[in-house]
C-alpha cells in the first residue's frame, strides 16, 4: 500500500472512530432521533470516504501491476468484485484521495505506454 494512502485512511478511520463513539453516546442519550440519524449518515460517508482511498490505492499498485504483466481478465474480475462493495464509489470524483476514473484511466494509459 502506498505509504500516502496509508496515512490517510488511517487518519481517516481514526476520526471514524471518534465519531462513531459520539454516535453511541447520542443513543445512550436517547438524542433526538433525526439528529443521530443525521450523524450516522455522516458516518458512512467517511467510511465511503475510506472505500475511495482503498480503490485508488488498488488501481495505482495491483491493477496497474496487473495490466503490466498482462492478466487484464483478473484486473476486471477484481474492479468488479470491489465494485460490489462500493457501489456509490463510481459517481465519486475530487481532490484529496478521491477516486476519479478519469484520472486513474490516464494514470493506467500513461503507465502503459511505455509496456505496449
Amino acid at each position: 500500500m502506498k505509504i500516502e494512502h496509508k496515512t490517510s485512511a488511517l487518519n481517516r478511520l481514526k476520526t471514524v472512530r471518534g465519531h462513531l463513539d459520539a454516535v453511541i453516546r447520542m443513543v445512550d442519550e436517547e438524542q433526538y432521533c433525526p439528529d443521530t440519524m443525521k450523524q450516522v449518515s455522516a458516518l458512512q460517508g467517511s467510511l465511503e470516504g475510506v472505500n475511495r482511498i482503498l480503490l485508488q490505492n488498488h488501481v495505482e499498485t495491483c491493477v496497474l501491476e496487473h495490466v503490466k504483466t498482462g492478466r487484464s481478465a483478473q484486473v476486471v474480475d477484481e474492479l468488479l468484485e470491489t465494485l460490489r462493495y462500493a457501489p456509490s464509489l463510481p459517481q465519486s470524483t475530487g481532490p484529496e484521495g478521491d477516486f476519479s476514473a478519469s484520472a486513474a484511466s490516464g494514470s493506467m494509459a500513461s503507465q502503459t505506454k511505455g509496456t505496449s
